[in-house]
């Protein structure tokens, strides 16, 4: 089994030196490290990581949140937040980027460890959701259910359709339905068609007027 890949972007690089050697202690693969929104964007891109560590404060235009918020949108990859900061306002604006997890510096290896599992987990939690929930659209789209009042002609016995057709009754209920019809013929009919020999030789004089 491959190791879990994990990007850091940490704009001190001492700090991210010990995250990538902790990283590697624990058996995880650090697949890049950044010190910039905009170079997070590019290694996360290529790279295509588990999970991201995350920085809050970060050199360039856009700090840690606005860059987590970008990679979540565009590639869905799970952010776990690593902060000195633990404000309101801060927190408030982490949140709406749905991160996985928030460790508050200077944390433990076993603090980032449990972070970096719960993180995975919810991750692998969420997709198996999504895909059981993609799957149940897609058999109910396939689904059809025949409901309410269906108009039938009282002889010939054609359903009429939403849109004012007149269909034969196998037509319709397979259109509406994922019913599919397979003709036989019940022992009564049978009976009045091959039971009645007068019928027999009406059809057999037919048939030798043709020939």
């Amino acid at each position: 089994m491959s190791a879990v890949r994990i990007l850091i972007v940490e704009d001190e690089f001492i700090i991210a030196e010990d995250i990538r050697e902790s990283l590697e202690n624990m058996g995880y693969e650090a697949c890049g490290m950044a010190s910039s929104g905009t170079k997070a964007l590019k290694i996360a891109e290529k790279e295509k990581p588990d999970l991201i560590l995350m920085d809050i404060m970060l050199k360039g235009k856009m700090d840690g949140i606005e860059t987590a918020g970008i990679i979540h949108s565009k590639l869905g990859i799970s952010v776990v937040y690593l902060s000195a900061y633990a404000d309101e306002k801060v927190l408030q604006r982490a949140k709406v980027t749905l991160p996985f997890g928030y460790l508050i510096k200077p944390f433990k290896d076993r603090e980032l460890r449990a972070a970096i599992e719960m993180a995975l987990y919810k991750d692998k939690i969420e997709k198996e959701q999504a895909r059981l929930i993609r799957e149940l659209r897609e058999a109910l789209e396939k689904v059809k259910i025949l409901s309410g009042l269906i108009p039938i002609c009282s002889n010939c016995k054609k359903i009429r359709d939403d849109k004012g057709y007149w269909n034969q009754l196998e037509q319709y209920i397979e259109t509406y339905s994922t019913a599919r019809f397979s003709h036989s013929m019940c022992p009564d009919c049978s009976d009045k068609l091959y039971g009645n020999e007068e019928w027999y030789k009406k059809m057999k004089e037919k048939k030798s007027n043709k020939g």
